[in-house]
């Protein structure tokens, strides 16, 4: 249409979801399986009582901000981290933007289909560390911690090092969670000039379906986004959501940390004894894979009622990377024989 904005380059767009066939074991999405725990499925159905009210976010914003010792006014609900980053490319108006890479694809998405300049500042190759020489000089840089698809994980220190005078930082913590403690994690940062931090509670506590995610930014950037978004665009189970895990999320997730962390491990020793097979570190619930003729390994799987995410549409990687996500050890075992399989 003549005068609109351009649309997202298709690869950015594609997700691990729209990757599974049916009946496929699901190695593509990166959420924890088994869904939400049970002191989260009774906040959920006790919010059900309340369907009929329109959704009212205040106590979870209130709760966050009590969980990250912020105002309340520096906490924006979102309907998932995705929103997050659309509303940011409406509000941030950069004269250029930077997005870190290879990473989490729906950022640039979002800012190239607002009309924003991006380009990417590139992790070192070999074992994807932030490398912050090689970011620009930009009024806009975005940053995943742990980052998406290579799950490296970056200091604290390192990354509130992008910060300066002048520039919005976006922190996508989507799998801080998965840490241990989240000692890296920045969502408590007030002093950091621009810094803004999403968050989400998709990966951990298995509420894709859900859409429950934030924003921690300062006063004036969480106001804008406010202001930017339509009225009660997060419902009322994900606030109900959102508010129980700020209270409570922290005393149930160290075990299923823990649990997730040992399963990672066990499946990183497994994969990365198969012939020609190289994985990299992760501190997330998914390894980012190299194999020898990705497409056709991917294909082979496929076969054997195995779905894992190819990584060619990550900006900087190749056919021959691959994603798995972790999931329970049988599980893991299945994909392990699946790629011995393939590749032997």
């Amino acid at each position: 249409m003549k005068g609109s904005r351009p649309a997202a380059p298709a690869e950015l767009r594609l997700h691990g979801d729209t990757m599974v066939g049916a009946g496929q074991l699901d190695f593509a999405v990166n959420i924890v399986p088994g869904g939400p725990p049970a002191w989260l499925r009774r906040e959920l159905h006790a919010a059900l009582d309340r369907a009929a009210a329109y959704p009212d976010e205040r106590p979870a914003a209130e709760a966050l901000a009590a969980r990250h010792g912020r105002p309340p006014g520096e906490v924006v609900c979102a309907n998932g981290s995705a929103e997050a980053f659309w509303l940011l490319a409406g509000v941030v108006r950069p004269s250029l933007a930077v997005v870190v890479q290879p990473s989490f694809t729906e950022p640039e998405a979002a800012l190239r289909a607002a009309g924003h300049a991006v380009e990417p500042a590139w992790r070192d190759p070999v074992g994807f560390a932030l490398d912050p020489d090689a970011v620009p000089r930009d009024d806009l840089v975005v940053v995943g911690n742990p980052n998406n698809p290579t799950g490296s994980l970056d200091p604290a220190a390192t990354v509130a090092g992008l910060a300066r005078p002048g520039r919005v930082l976006v922190v996508d913590e989507a799998f801080m969670e998965l840490t241990p403690d989240e000692a890296e994690s920045l969502a408590g940062r007030r002093d950091l000039p621009g810094l803004v931090v999403v968050r989400s509670l998709t990966k951990l506590w298995g509420l894709a379906g859900l859409r429950a995610g934030y924003v921690l930014a300062p006063e004036e950037i969480a106001t804008a986004l406010r202001a930017a978004r339509q009225p009660w665009s997060v419902n009322a189970l994900a606030c109900a959501a959102l508010a129980a895990w700020a209270r409570e999320g922290a005393a149930h997730a160290r075990r299923l940390v823990g649990q997730v962390a040992a399963a990672r491990e066990q499946l990183a020793t497994a994969l990365g004894a198969l012939p020609g097979v190289r994985v990299w570190p992760s501190a997330a619930n998914f390894l980012l894979l190299r194999v020898p003729d990705g497409p056709a390994v991917l294909t082979a799987l496929a076969a054997r009622g195995v779905a894992v995410r190819p990584c060619h549409t990550f900006p900087g990687l190749t056919p021959d990377h691959l994603r798995a996500a972790i999931r329970d050890p049988a599980d893991n075992q299945r994909l392990v024989d699946a790629l011995r399989e393939v590749l032997t």
